[in-house]
Formats: C-alpha cells, structure tokens, sequence
C-alpha cells in the first residue's frame, strides 16, 4: 500500500513569542509554565526557559520559541523557524 498525501486544515491558533518584547513571566502565566533555569547549566543571569506541561509531558520553552495554544486547549513550544513555515498571521 502507498502512502497517501494529505493537508494540513486551515485553523487558527494562538500563539505568543517568547522573545524581548514578552516577558517569561507574561507568557508563563498565559500557558500556565513554570520559569526555570536550563537543566544542567549554572545560572549566570543568562537565559532562562519556561517548562509547559502538554500532551506529550513537560517540554521547555527557550528563548526564540513560540508557545502555541492548540484547537483544544493545549499548550507547547514550537522552534521560531518551523513556526514560521507553518503559520501566517491572521488580521484581527
């Protein structure tokens, strides 16, 4: 049997940049993540990340990512050039 090809449907998503024009405290509180400090590396005042709890158990949000609520309610991160692949901005 071959496989067969299919598309993705057209919805609309939230979404919020975890970038400098966010604060990790606004999107963490939108998402209902945590703020941590990257495992396994000192905290030097550097970076820090965000852990959301999804589908697929916690993931970790880095600087540079986007956070998207899904069509049920989910959250996760996506990496900013996948995003970018995927999505176009919807007019309000």
């Amino acid at each position: 049997m071959a496989a067969e090809r299919y598309r993705k449907k057209p919805v609309e998503i939230e979404a919020m940049h975890l970038n400098n024009r966010t604060t990790p405290e606004e999107v963490a509180r939108w998402c209902g993540g945590l703020i941590a400090i990257p495992e396994g590396e000192r905290y030097t005042g550097g970076p820090i990340v965000i852990e959301i709890d999804t589908l697929e158990g916690v993931m970790t949000a880095r600087p540079g990512d986007w956070i998207i609520k899904g069509v049920e309610g989910e959250f996760y991160p996506i990496k900013d050039s996948i995003f970018r692949e995927t999505y176009d901005a919807v007019e309000s």
